[in-house]
């Protein structure tokens, strides 16, 4: 998996008022934990950009006033209600012998049967999936080959299991899948109804002297 730098500062104030000075001056303030000790810092806002806006899932690299370095994930982070602004990040450390979780894009690949040959729209259930695995064997995205989903067809995470990395949701948990689309409901919908209406039309009777008859003279 991808890593992008975190260049922090040591924090030597917690308190609010310098949390305030800090995001004043553009710095976001950070928390570490999940080692022996927890680590107050703050980094600049600009960043996080590549971190944070994005779909993609990347570990960080946290080095700390030039010269202590340590992997870790983002955890938890906090934005203004108003503004989106970014208020407080927390990372969680690494370990090379410890399992971690992380959320993981879904990766779609290849062509639904059911979408190019029978009209039916494909329909993504989980964008993200929640993945355990050592830091080494975290996956960039989990790939979906859609190739042979026909349409009414799923695919399940029982399906998308690897050696490498456990994912965390249960077995029937529905990843993505081929639906008929709204305009062939629509369309059936229509047609079923002009059958009945011919059918209706051509088993009323004709009515007694109307067109088409011809009656006896006495």
């Amino acid at each position: 998996m991808k890593s992008i730098t975190i260049n922090g500062s040591k924090r030597e104030s917690v308190g609010k008022v310098a949390t305030k000075a800090l995001r004043n001056a553009g710095r976001v303030p950070c928390v570490l934990y999940g080692g022996g000790e927890s680590y107050h810092f703050s980094a600049q806002e600009l960043d996080f950009n590549k971190l944070v806006y994005t779909p993609n899932a990347h570990t960080v690299e946290i080095i700390l006033d030039e010269k202590t370095k340590i992997n870790a994930i983002l955890q938890d982070i906090q934005f203004h209600p108003l503004t989106d602004k970014i208020l407080h990040v927390d990372f969680y450390q690494l370990f090379d012998d410890k399992e971690i979780s992380m959320n993981i894009p879904v990766k779609i690949e290849g062509s639904a049967p059911g979408v190019l040959n029978s009209g039916g729209v494909l329909s993504v259930n989980k964008r993200k999936l929640r993945v355990k695995s050592l830091p080494k064997n975290l996956p960039d995205f989990v790939t979906v080959d859609i190739s042979n989903l026909e349409l009414g067809n799923k695919i399940y995470t029982s399906e998308l299991q690897n050696e490498s990395y456990t994912i965390l949701h249960p077995d029937n948990t529905v990843v993505c899948q081929v639906r008929t689309s709204r305009a062939s409901i629509k369309e059936e919908e229509l047609v079923a109804e002009g059958e009945v209406e011919s059918e209706v039309s051509s088993e009323t009777p004709a009515k007694e002297g109307g067109e088409g008859e011809t009656k006896s003279e006495e």
